[in-house]
């Protein structure tokens, strides 16, 4: 289960979850691939009003269920952090940013970078051709790029509060 994606709204609005509905994104994060009728048995519901519940909160975007993989072992020699600053409109920058192939998460941030990009590439010519894409995105002023050594600790089970 995770949250970024391609398919990730520019502006987000909370969406109003009951206690049930929340229960099941707890149970699909600790499995994504629990069946309904395990889910119904811990949400004491059926596995028909699982499965609709299920499918109500992946059409409106609310989660999604996806293998979670190490770039790394799957022959991506280089993951990245890439911190842009930008002079302009930052919703527009994200939006030109997050359509490159290779970028995997991109988060409007206050500080003292504009937008964090997360990229996974092939190799270092990957790498230099998507830094290369996002230095030519007008307004950006310049990057700074924190390159992954080891994937330590990836995980989407936050809860939901």
């Amino acid at each position: 289960m995770t949250d970024h994606g391609d398919t990730a709204p520019a502006a987000r609005k909370s969406a109003h979850l009951d206690a049930t509905a929340k229960r099941i994104i707890e149970q699909l994060q600790q499995d994504g691939r629990r069946s309904y009728a395990a889910i119904g048995k811990a949400v004491g519901l059926s596995e028909a009003a699982v499965r609709q519940r299920v499918q109500r909160l992946l059409e409106a975007g609310v989660v999604q269920v996806v293998g979670v993989t190490d770039p790394m072992m799957l022959g991506f020699s280089r993951q990245a952090m890439i911190a842009v600053r930008s002079n302009g409109d930052l919703t527009a920058v994200a939006d030109q940013i997050s359509e490159l192939e290779g970028v995997d998460y991109v988060v409007v941030t206050a500080g003292s970078f504009d937008i964090l990009v997360e990229v996974v590439a092939a190799d270092d010519e990957q790498l230099l051709a998507l830094l290369s894409a996002i230095r030519a995105v007008p307004t950006v002023t310049g990057t700074e790029t924190f390159l992954y050594l080891r994937l330590h600790k990836q995980t989407y089970a936050w809860g939901t509060r």
